[in-house]
């Protein structure tokens, strides 16, 4: 039995979900919502689903099985919380967009609330769901890295938006924080600068450097001023026993042992071949844990990572706040109601 989806909010990064869900053999779509009447038309025209101004109704007249949330707001997470928690409370799972919330504090309601009601909550936290970082993560659990040392991530795109001061943070760097914890676990403690490019009124780069709980050193450079690169994320890890090279937008992967071997390039891991293929992995990988029975705790790139990556996004602000101060992860997580 196919997984009835339903889609509230129709902008770009909506209209694929709505795309996907369309494609995904273990997906029905059975209802689009927004508030303007022009892309809500469109988008009911082009995905053939039932349209919706009202989510309360379509969540009562279709009872869809899963709602992705694509709204916006204000650094892309503001409009994310309400609609999540009608959702949930409808008795749907909900893949939301990141960030969970640009407010840590209502992503800590998202999250308490699935918990709750026994619901799967994930995130679009699509750059660690590719192939090469798949294949980099089962090298690291086959002992190729020995111990790991360092992490390094760069992500940087070209987005002159100028909002809220801290837009480039909360609205982009849940992944690359994401993608780090994936292989470093949780992070301790953070240490942060930012600069505004040329005439920029936002803090549009970032270098942030982070200690992981299990000892690993880590350092993210992060951009909204480096329009026209090819690469736009690279991760690189280094252990006792070799290196890992995520480079060309997650899709290629370099493997180098220490002392023994040669280095071994794979270009397009898994026949990937663009960044914009990990959308459709992730939002695919949700349809299929959920239709699977997967339990919350099992969800991959679930709500309480999502949590826990913006939190580190929240420690570098403070730290940036104070000059470049030490600021520990768990005192920013302390600070936060967590039901």
């Amino acid at each position: 039995m196919a997984v009835r989806v339903a889609v509230v909010g129709l902008g770009g990064i909506g209209r694929n979900h709505c795309r996907i869900y369309k494609e995904h053999p273990q997906a029905e779509l059975v209802g689009v919502c927004d508030l303007l009447e022009d892309r809500l038309a469109a988008a009911a025209q082009t995905f053939e689903a039932p349209a919706f101004r009202d989510l309360e109704r379509m969540l009562a007249e279709q009872r869809p099985d899963v709602v992705s949330v694509a709204t916006a707001g204000e650094e892309n997470g503001g409009d994310h919380c309400a609609p999540t928690l009608l959702a949930l409370r409808a008795g749907a799972h909900v893949l939301c967009e990141k960030p969970l919330s640009n407010r840590l504090a209502d992503a800590a309601v998202m999250v308490a609330e699935a918990a709750r009601l026994s619901r799967c909550l994930g995130v679009d936290l699509n750059h660690r769901f590719s192939p090469a970082t798949a294949q980099a993560k089962r090298h690291q659990e086959a002992g190729d890295l020995g111990q790991l040392l360092f992490v390094r991530t760069y992500l940087w795109i070209g987005n002159r938006k100028e909002s809220a001061p801290y837009f480039h943070l909360r609205a982009l760097h849940s992944h690359s924080v994401d993608v780090m914890r994936h292989f470093a676990g949780p992070v301790q403690e953070v240490q942060a600068m930012f600069a505004k490019g040329p005439g920029r009124q936002i803090w549009s780069n970032a270098v942030i450097n982070l200690r992981f709980c299990d000892g690993a050193l880590g350092q993210l450079l992060g951009s909204y001023d480096m329009g026209g690169t090819h690469d736009i994320e690279q991760t690189m890890l280094a252990g006792t026993r070799g290196e890992i090279l995520l480079s060309n937008a997650t899709c290629d992967l370099t493997f180098r042992p220490h002392g023994r071997g040669e280095r071994t390039h794979t270009p397009q891991v898994g026949g990937q071949a663009s960044f914009g293929e990990t959308m459709g992995r992730r939002l695919g990988r949700f349809i299929e844990q959920v239709a699977a029975g997967a339990r919350p705790e099992e969800i991959e790139g679930s709500g309480e990572e999502g949590f826990q990556a913006h939190a580190v996004v929240e420690a570098a602000i403070r730290s940036h706040e104070s000059g470049g101060a030490l600021v520990r992860v768990a005192d920013v997580l302390a600070a936060v109601d967590r039901g």
